[in-house]
């Protein structure tokens, strides 16, 4: 029931709120047209024309996803799925609608759960916490220089001159500075892609001998070092092994 529910989700409902001024409001307003019309090779044409920016709204690759997935394009369609959780990991219709088209893969590979604590990590490192951090360690860095002004003019209560306060408000907003800084550097590196070509030889590290494994099509994989043509990749289930570079596209 729940498969059916999102389908007839993608089906017949679309993301339509209002875009940036300018060309990209045109080609928002063409591809929802075109989307609509079901032309969904011409809506694909006008959201591609938006993303070529990074323009970093995630309504523009969930659009994407499911235009491609009409198209039955299904690598497409997950790139586009993961890169609007990237950028807004708690976006549940494009998760929904990103485990329903993964469920079409063939020989789809089932993911292994990541330790507690790798989770934890990447929850209090999402890319869209970043300038909350940093807004937050700005708050504190203000808060620091307001008791020190007050310190200074002896207008202080005593409670606010211990020497202890000050010291753990500024370890505190290093500490955030660090999350702010780490949540950065998660919404812009590039270390995950989707396999876009069907059956993907996964080879050794000496790229010998038969395949270690075919890779399915729409698969999410890991990016790890690159020797020449190669990328060294990890899968869903933990497997690692080298692949052509240039059968992924970054997310």
């Amino acid at each position: 029931m729940k498969n059916i529910f999102i389908l007839t989700f993608i089906l017949f409902s679309f993301v339509l709120p209002g875009y940036a001024a300018g060309d990209n409001n045109l080609y928002w307003q063409k591809g929802n047209e075109y989307y609509q019309q079901k032309q969904y090779d011409s809506a694909a044409l006008y959201f591609e024309l938006i993303a070529a920016q990074k323009p970093n709204k995630a309504d523009v690759y969930y659009n994407l996803g499911n235009t491609y997935y009409r198209l039955n394009k299904i690598a497409a369609a997950v790139l586009n799925y993961e890169r609007a959780l990237k950028i807004k990991p708690d976006f549940t219709d494009a998760r929904d609608n990103l485990a329903l088209t993964q469920s079409r893969i063939n020989n789809h590979i089932i993911p292994v759960n990541d330790i507690f604590f790798i989770k934890w990590w990447h929850k209090i490192t999402r890319p869209d916490y970043a300038n909350n951090y940093a807004i937050a360690a700005l708050v504190l860095f203000f808060f620091v220089l307001f008791l020190y002004i007050l310190k200074l003019f002896r207008k202080a209560p005593e409670k606010l001159q211990m020497v202890q306060l000050p010291g753990f408000v500024i370890f505190s907003c290093l500490i955030l500075l660090a999350l702010s800084y780490f949540s950065s550097a998660n919404a812009t590196e590039q270390n995950s892609a989707v396999i876009m070509q069907s059956d993907v030889p996964l080879m050794n590290q000496e790229l010998k001998g038969k395949p270690l494994t075919l890779i399915p099509e729409g698969t999410t994989v890991k990016i790890g070092s690159a020797k020449g043509a190669w990328i060294e990749v990890v899968l869903p289930d933990g497997r690692s092994g080298w692949i052509q570079a240039n059968m992924v596209t970054k997310i």
